[in-house]
């Protein structure tokens, strides 16, 4: 393995370049003073003159240099041995408390620290045996969506150039196993490291700060391999097409999918508040959907957020006040102000007459300053506020705005929704464009069925419905998704769950019915509760419990009874014939 390699290279380097001095220190300081004992005269226990051997000098500078102490072997020592001893004791102090003093320079280099983390860090992603995702980027998006995938209990492999993060990172109580390397994602050792060539990573978010570095990532990735899903914050028009060249990579943009669901929340409201709901927004009230008004509005703020609310709604007609400081705001229809937001620009733009304001600039504290001037205008407005910073959090909460719109929740559920539920996509797209009629009716299901609380959603995957068990009066050809969630406890009840799509090899059935025969290889897109879904997972394994569910006969299992079983099944026609 070449990263391998070239991590032992680097440690092997910086061990040389700590310890090469040190050592070469120690073994002069036990050169000479091992010599200088052999040379010391000295006398035997007889009296007569006599020399200590290598072996004694050595053993006697061991423990000497390192204040132990045992005594003088192998004979009482003569003045001179004695005099050479101290300076052997001194000696050998110094050396080593030079060496030491180099080994904890050393555990704390941060070449040495880098490298052992990136080893560890490479075995841990090695050693995943589950379906995985890469994030590149650990910032409030990314934090956001290690949590969403830690609560559908599937990992991720982490990089970021920020130490702080990392450390942030492995402080979190997340139900999986969540490896992190503070390292710069762009370099391939490092996507190599983070698992991009795993037989089980199943795609890479790309969530940097950075437009450059996002698209280095990407471009590397689809090198190192081009089979690999991407998912990249979206940037600007200039690397939009740059990373378009990349090919297959999925531009998500926060600012582009709010617009989507403010204009849902406005003319299909009680699709919007059902989204919400489904992705476990708890201040949803399904009886009682927000609905933001119609009309005009003021908008603060011509960034990407402004561009992109301006162009979803003007579909509808809604004419927008415009307010910002940049140079091109004069370009366009409508009133457009150059200049700060306070109370004159807003009276300007008519907000007195506008139905409410949007606050969308890249500054929370000016989108907070906008809130208090446009209240003293109109009270009654409509207050839509950008959150760009997760940590001002309880500010825009006190704010008391209508609606908070934070990018980075918005993007991470997003992603989230493409990698563990591209289904779920597929069919809110379906209700938003064809299926907006059976909306009403989808709502009222989720109401009733349904338990309070945050829903949970899952796919099943039905490996074998064919029911085949043995000794069995009633065999069974089809099973309906009614079927499947009825309940093994009593099956005259169903289990708290509604199908929502059924995946048949490349063909998707949204909302489908009751009396929908399923077949063995579909996927089942479920909503409901935990409890369900074990129940379910136990029924779609277990062919007794699904012909049981299917038929109301509960077949034998044991050897004894199927032959009982038999038995009962020939003698039982002769028997009604005798009767008649």
């Amino acid at each position: 393995m070449p990263s391998a390699t070239s991590d032992l290279d680097r440690v092997a380097a910086v061990v040389l370049q700590l310890m090469r001095g040190p050592i070469l220190v120690l073994l002069c300081v036990y050169a000479i003073g091992i010599t200088g004992m052999t040379l010391m005269p000295g006398v035997d226990a007889a009296g007569n003159p006599s020399h200590m051997n290598l072996f004694h000098s050595f053993y006697f500078f061991t423990y000497s240099a390192t204040t132990t102490g045992f005594g003088e072997i192998p004979h009482p020592f003569t003045d001179q041995q004695r005099l050479w001893a101290t300076v052997c004791l001194y000696m050998g102090v110094v050396a080593w408390l030079y060496a030491i003093s180099s080994i904890i320079r050393l555990a704390l280099h941060p070449e040495l620290l880098r490298a052992l983390a990136e080893r560890r860090f490479a075995r841990s992603v090695k050693s995943i045996s589950e379906p995985f995702f890469i994030l590149c980027g650990f910032g409030d998006t990314g934090s956001l969506l290690a949590r969403g995938l830690s609560d559908n209990s599937i990992t991720a492999a982490v990089l970021d150039a920020d130490s702080e993060r990392i450390k942030a990172l492995r402080l979190r109580d997340y139900r999986v196993n969540m490896p992190g390397l503070c390292a710069d994602a762009s370099i391939p050792r490092h996507l190599l490291n983070a698992g991009v060539k795993h037989r089980q990573c199943k795609a890479i978010v790309i969530l940097t700060g950075s437009d450059e570095i996002n698209l280095k990532i990407a471009v590397m990735t689809r090198f190192l391999n081009p089979r690999l899903r991407i998912f990249c914050r979206d940037t600007d028009a200039e690397h939009r097409e740059l990373l378009a060249t990349v090919g297959d990579v999925t531009l998500v943009s926060p600012f582009e999918i709010f617009a989507h669901q403010l204009d849902a929340a406005v003319y299909t409201p009680l699709l919007r508040a059902w989204e919400d709901w489904l992705v476990g927004d708890t201040s949803v009230d399904l009886g009682h959907p927000q609905r933001p008004p119609r009309g005009n509005w003021v908008l603060c703020g011509y960034g990407r957020m402004g561009r992109a609310l301006h162009e979803t709604l003007n579909v509808h007609g809604v004419e927008f006040s415009i307010i910002d400081t940049a140079d091109h705001l004069a370009e366009g229809e409508g009133i457009r102000i150059l200049g700060h937001v306070n109370r004159k620009s807003l009276t300007d733009a008519k907000l007195a007459e506008a139905v409410g304001l949007v606050a969308g600039t890249d500054n929370d504290e000016e989108n907070l300053r906008i809130l208090l001037s446009a209240r003293a205008v109109n009270p009654d407005a409509f207050l839509i506020v950008r959150q760009n910073r997760h940590e001002n959090e309880m500010a825009f909460n006190a704010a008391a705005a209508n609606l908070i719109m934070q990018p980075s929740l918005v993007l991470a559920r997003h992603i989230l929704l493409f990698l563990l539920m591209p289904s779920l996509g597929r069919l809110l797209r379906y209700l938003h464009s064809r299926g907006i009629d059976r909306v009403e009716d989808l709502v009222q299901q989720s109401r009733e069925r349904l338990p309070a609380g945050m829903p949970l959603l899952w796919s099943e995957i039905l490996t074998d419905i064919s029911c085949v068990v043995p000794a069995c009066r009633n065999k069974v050809h089809e099973v309906s998704l009614a079927d499947l969630m009825r309940n093994p406890a009593d099956r005259q009840s169903q289990l708290d769950a509604i199908a929502l799509v059924v995946t048949r090899s490349s063909q998707d059935f949204m909302l489908p019915d009751s009396d929908f025969k399923v077949q063995t290889g579909d996927v089942v897109l479920f909503c409901g509760s935990r409890p369900a879904r074990h129940l379910l997972y136990a029924t779609v394994n277990n062919p007794y419990t699904l012909h049981f569910l299917v038929t109301g006969e509960e077949p034998p299992r044991s050897w004894f009874f199927q032959w009982l079983y038999k038995r009962m099944q020939i003698s039982s026609p002769d028997h009604v014939a005798g009767s008649g």
